[in-house]
């Protein structure tokens, strides 16, 4: 793609840090990783953070160190990525998809409530394209029912809620840090808490069940190999060290599309604001009108392509996933998320792309939004005569 969905941003100080360590004798468990930990508690305000190597990692040994098991329920969102419902199969508990708000796309409270049962032991309230969740009103459902919250904030490191960083309101929180994130360490994630007892359960399970004091043929629980390379973690502090800089940066560009896009009636650009919450921008995604969801969303998907423009369709609803047609789970209401679903366009969003590139995206996708029926068949952009056009 001359325009990529997404792309990394690695420069020469990355670089320069993973090869420091390469040129060391501890590639794991050293002094990186310790660095890190600190510099990302710090960051979102919790005394502990340990790093894994994947967003998915994290939020498994969260519901395995909380005691989560086969007979409990959790309450995910079905407008998600799938490992949100698949770490709550993964110990053999069942997800329960409750639907979203319109206007955030996360959790909504009041479906929360209508989806508890008695067998209920936690919600996973994703932060959707790095929008923070109404954590006041669904914490205090989690309060009224103790019920525990795990939050997946691997969209959104830098977003905060009502002046603190998400990640820091439930009883744990996860990050990723895959290549499209807001930073990244190639690949790997992290568990904060200021829960000191879960913090040392999440660690023993990362490392296949050692104990602090345990030598490393000493095994006390039943663990998993989800350690963090040192030079996974030296890329990832780096990137954390300017990541402040990076979400201005990705800010400037969600502004950008949104001048550009305002005056298309045919697309719904994403709220730049919402009160008591900071927005931390993973992705730009508009939402199409009615008539160009599913397959005219898909069509301009092509058609984008074809010019060498990627673009994502974000999300695809869990329940609706063919790895869960044999799977246990239960659906309350989810008629805002199959309505909004197939009208979710993600843009191209990273931190290197240009004005110009951001221009040609906005009219490209306008010209393609505007095509009337006949001028779709035809493949020719609106008012055009002749034969096609390369937009």
């Amino acid at each position: 793609m001359r325009i990529p969905l997404a792309a990394p941003e690695i420069r020469e100080a990355d670089i320069a840090a993973v090869t420091s360590v390469l040129r060391t004798r501890r590639l794991s468990l050293g002094p990186k990783l310790a660095e890190f930990e600190g510099a990302l508690a710090e960051y979102v305000g919790t005394r502990h953070a340990v790093a894994v190597n994947s967003g998915t990692a994290a939020l498994h040994l969260c519901l395995h160190a909380l005691g989560i098991r086969g007979g409990d329920e959790v309450i995910v969102p079905s407008f998600a990525f799938i490992a949100v419902a698949n770490v709550v199969r993964y110990v053999d508990a069942m997800p329960v998809f409750a639907d979203i708000n319109a206007e955030t796309l996360n959790l909504d409270p009041r479906h929360i409530q209508a989806a508890i049962t008695p067998r209920t032991r936690a919600i996973i309230v994703v932060h959707t394209f790095g929008v923070p969740a109404a954590m006041r009103e669904i914490q205090a459902i989690a309060d009224r029912r103790g019920l525990t919250i795990i939050e997946d904030t691997c969209e959104a490191l830098g977003a905060e809620y009502d002046g603190r960083s998400v990640g820091s309101l439930g009883a744990a929180g996860v990050f990723g840090f895959y290549p499209n994130k807001q930073i990244t360490a190639g690949e790997g994630g992290a568990v904060v808490t200021s829960d000191t007892k879960l913090a040392a359960k999440v660690r023993m399970l990362r490392n296949q069940g050692r104990g602090e004091s345990d030598d490393w043929f000493q095994h006390t629980k039943i663990g998993f190999n989800y350690r963090l390379s040192e030079m996974n973690c030296a890329l990832a502090l780096e990137q954390l060290n300017r990541c402040d800089a990076t979400l201005q940066r990705r800010e400037a560009i969600a502004r950008r599309y949104s001048e550009k896009l305002r005056s298309c009636p045919h697309i719904e650009t994403p709220a730049l604001e919402l009160p008591g919450r900071k927005v931390s921008w993973f992705v730009y995604a508009v939402r199409l009108e009615e008539s160009l969801s599913g397959d005219g969303r898909d069509r301009i998907v092509r058609e984008m392509a074809a010019r060498g423009i990627g673009c994502g369709r974000y999300f695809a609803p869990i329940h609706r996933q063919p790895a869960y047609t044999n799977e246990p789970h239960r659906c309350g209401d989810l008629s805002v998320t199959d309505a909004i679903a197939p009208r979710m366009l993600a843009l191209p969003f990273f931190n290197a792309i240009s004005d110009a590139e951001i221009d040609e995206v906005c009219e490209t996708l306008t010209k393609l939004a505007r095509q009337t029926p006949a001028e779709k068949a035809a493949g020719l952009p609106k008012n055009s005569e002749g034969p096609p056009v390369v937009l």
